[in-house]
């Protein structure tokens, strides 16, 4: 190829702008000696090399400039040249400032027009010549011994230099490549892909490192690197290219991902399946969780009677108990999956087939065959589905945990999947074996979560009692099955003379234990209310017996409460709480007249089990027909809000539908329904007790009351008030005991007593009489002897009626009795 002037010039301006090539590296000195080896020629590159100037050397003898001693070598060169017509050896010359250097001389022989020789030697540094020799050496070594495939292309992208492995890698010689490039020798789309990359690094100067690629015959994969060679002016002489045999690193990869794969889907069943606490959700989610990640078609089939929450069979029986498909996932639904899987069908393995054996033995199997599944389907429409669905590879791993077989896991891949193999089925073994664990956790916490809710029940109430002048309604609601059955209760206790108690509490924990310590701790709120204690007191002493309600020192008692007497005669309730919930009164306005539902203040109190701590109550009057609730925590709490937000919206709901003829049953389903405290529809997050009571008066006329000095007369005239409210209400056959009874009370307290007497007389369905004085001490009952004439009051009074008692109270104390009334004559 020619140059033109233009591109000469262009050539010469660009080296002596000051690029560096390989000959401003390798400085090459030109001498010129006559025969007789005086210096005739001098070239700047020489005055570089031994920093003599032309003028000093030009004219002088060669040996001038050898170090002292050594022979002048001029005759011997000159010699060897007439002979050979070349000469090469080592030159050591001094230099100008004295030192010496090694100089590698080529010589040869010239002659001018008169036949007059010359010798023309160029000389080198030989320490400049190793360098690049050494340079050359390596890059030959690098060529030849490197296990690396090299390869380098010049700018038209045309092989021009490839080594030995290479050629091994490719399969070909090295001539067979060479003038060739990528898209002669690679197929495609391989060197295509190359083909580009080349061209992108000869433009860009980017290389690139470590590009992995499908090697030419498809079997394994090769790794390129890439990067653009130029010379030391920066010119672009063409592309080098690695290339290492990367398979076995690939096939390690990919164990290691897909084992990466195995990891991540056992840990994301164990998170998806964890959770859960109902074995039919843990089949269903297991068999959506594996197809189509693990499997096509997925089907999970339990024991009948895991399924149902029966006990399981013994080992024996396993053979013929049938199973039932809980959980089946298909990569497409369709007919023929639907009919080879069979959701919710029971279905029974016949003990000799690959399938009857693996549930049997415990031990998963791997059929490979289509021959194979067919003879392992139960049925010949499963057998049928399976054909037509083009299953080819199947696991069937049992279901055990604990040493029990729980059901059966089968996994079925179908069309162009890869079978499974041995590690498929090791992994269909531990995820197996995980899901059975969950599955028989779901199944142990379903049988103690029902015995605590059995026990639960039969602690609570299943009636409750309506006293005259107040209607009841309630509910118990358990939580959900993701949650176990806690401690809410509540109670309904008739006390004397009309007077109703209402409890709610809330023990803490969850399960038998909670359900257990509930049972005693309603128990002991029943023995103290018998003493007709004032709500306050009956907490404190509730409270004392806390250790002894504890089933454990080591798990102290730990509970709300709140108890709340009613009186319909006064339509005053009294209200103490050790750390419940406030009680929510609707009633209406009296001056406006609307019904409005508020939080009754009281202080709070400290939950039971907290010693050291008094209570104190409350007493609220209570407008004719109000609603009083008493509820837990499990009505109003929600995991996005406040109690506080939870009782407002409680007050708000009971505001709209709190109504005085509304019934109560459906009041409680209102607030039930209303105040969902769940973030689903499987129940709320925890237990629900629930009391709702309409408080009102008794009949009109069925309350009668007196006070009377605490004179002497106070006796008599007591008499005569109760025998003829007696005749007024129609109550004759109750008026002798109730005179007699009522006598000895005003008698001791007229005795006892500095104050006044007060006789109350309420008639309900029984007959209550109460005697009270201000004295605070209770009177004490004794045996009285032949002789004593005091002592037999309290006796008689114990004889005659059909229950009595005392308690204390703000004015005193107050001593009662009730006696029983005959048929009809109860008030209207």
């Amino acid at each position: 190829m020619s140059t033109s002037p233009d591109d000469a010039s262009d050539t010469a301006s660009t080296v002596a702008g000051g690029s560096r090539s390989l000959l401003d590296v390798l400085r090459v000195g030109i001498v010129m000696l006559d025969p007789r080896g005086q210096i005739i020629l001098w070239s700047p590159t020489s005055e570089d090399i031994l920093g003599w100037q032309g003028s000093e050397a030009i004219g002088s003898h060669l040996r001038e400039l050898l170090d002292e001693g050594r022979p002048d070598p001029s005759t011997g060169i000159y010699r060897t040249l007439l002979r050979e017509g070349n000469w090469r050896g080592r030159l050591p010359l001094r230099h100008k400032d004295g030192r010496r250097v090694e100089l590698e001389a080529r010589a040869s022989l010239l002659r001018d027009s008169e036949g007059t020789p010359f010798i023309l030697a160029n000389l080198v540094e030989i320490s400049m010549l190793r360098g690049i020799e050494q340079d050359l050496a390596a890059l030959d070594a690098l060529f030849t011994a490197s296990p690396l495939g090299i390869a380098i292309f010049d700018t038209e992208r045309r092989f021009i230099r490839v080594n030995d492995a290479l050629s091994r890698l490719h399969g070909s010689a090295p001539e067979d490549l060479l003038g060739r490039t990528v898209l002669d020798a690679l197929p495609p789309p391989v060197s295509q892909e190359i083909h580009e990359l080349e061209s992108e690094v000869l433009r860009s100067g980017r290389s690139v490192i470590d590009l992995v690629t499908d090697s030419p015959d498809g079997l394994g994969a090769w790794s390129l690197s890439f990067g653009r060679l130029t010379d030391r002016m920066g010119r672009t002489l063409g592309v080098s290219c690695t290339v290492m045999d990367v398979t076995e690193r690939r096939v390690a990869l990919g164990k290691i991902e897909r084992a990466q794969e195995r990891l991540t889907l056992l840990n994301d069943v164990g998170t998806a399946l964890g959770n859960l606490l109902d074995v039919n959700r843990i089949a269903e989610s297991l068999a959506q969780m594996l197809v189509p990640r693990f499997a096509d078609y997925a089907v999970v089939g339990l024991l009948r009677p895991v399924a149902d929450g029966d006990e399981l069979p013994p080992p024996a029986a396993l053979p013929t108990t049938p199973l039932v498909r809980l959980g089946v996932a298909a990569k497409q639904r369709t007919a023929a999956a639907e009919a080879m899987m069979g959701g919710g069908q029971d279905v029974t393995i016949d003990p000799g087939t690959v399938v009857g054996t693996a549930l049997t033995s415990g031990e998963p199997s791997l059929l490979v065959t289509r021959e194979e599944i067919l003879a392992a389907a139960p049925d010949v429409p499963s057998a049928e589905a399976a054909r037509a669905l083009d299953i080819h590879s199947l696991i069937n791993a049992p279901l055990r945990a604990r040493g029990t077989v729980l059901g059966l896991l089968t996994l079925a891949r179908a069309g162009q999947r890869a079978p499974y193999d041995r590690e498929d089925t090791a992994l269909a073994r531990e995820l197996a074996g995980r899901a059975a664990v969950f599955m028989d956790n779901a199944r142990l916490y379903a049988r103690e979560r029902e015995a605590a809710l059995m026990l639960q029940r039969s602690l609570l109430p299943r009636s409750v009692p309506q006293p005259p002048g107040v209607s009841v309604g309630y509910r118990y609601v358990p939580s959900g099955s993701g949650a176990e059955a806690g401690g809410d209760w509540f109670d309904v206790i008739p006390l004397a003379g009309g007077r109703v108690a209402f409890v709610v509490g809330d023990v803490t924990g969850h399960g038998l234990r909670a359900a257990a310590t509930m049972g005693r701790l309603r128990t002991a709120v029943r023995t103290l209310t018998g003493l007709d204690l004032p709500p306050a007191e009956l907490l404190r002493r509730l409270n004392e017996l806390s250790e002894d309600i504890a089933q454990h020192p080591d798990d102290p008692l730990m509970a709300t409460l709140l108890y709340a007497v009613y009186d319909p005669a006064t339509h005053g309730c009294t209200i103490a709480r050790a750390g419940h919930l406030p009680p929510v009164l609707v009633s209406q306005d009296p001056v406006t007249g609307l019904w409005a539902a508020r939080l009754v203040e009281l202080p709070a109190g400290t939950p039971l089990g907290i010693e050291g701590t008094g209570f104190d109550e409350t007493r609220v009057d209570v407008p004719q027909d109000a609603v009083l609730v008493l509820y837990t925590d499990g009505l109003i709490e929600r995991r996005d809000a406040t109690l506080d937000e939870g009782m407002e919206r409680l007050c708000d709901l009971l505001t709209r539908t709190a109504r005085p003829g509304t019934p109560l049953e459906s009041l409680c389903d209102e607030l039930i329904s209303g105040l969902p405290p769940r973030d689903s529809d499987a129940g709320p997050d925890d237990d629900i007790a629930l009391v709702v009571a309409r408080l009102g008066g008794l009949p009109e006329g069925s309350v009668a009351f007196w006070t009377f000095p605490a004179e002497p007369h106070a006796v008599p005239a007591a008499r005569r008030a109760v025998r003829r409210t007696l005749a007024g209400w129609g109550l004759a056959t109750a008026t002798d005991a109730a005179e007699l009874l009522v006598s000895e009370l005003v008698t001791n307290a007229v005795r006892h007593a500095a104050g006044p007497v007060g006789v109350r007389m309420v008639r309900g369905t029984s007959l209550l009489v109460e005697v009270t004085d201000p004295v605070p001490d209770p009177p004490r009952e004794r045996d009285p002897g032949p002789e004593d004439e005091g002592g037999r009051g309290l006796p008689l009074v114990g004889q005659e009626s059909r229950r009595w008692g005392t308690r204390q109270g703000p004015a005193g104390k107050t001593v009662w009795f009730e006696l029983p009334l005959g048929a009809g004559q109860e008030p209207p």
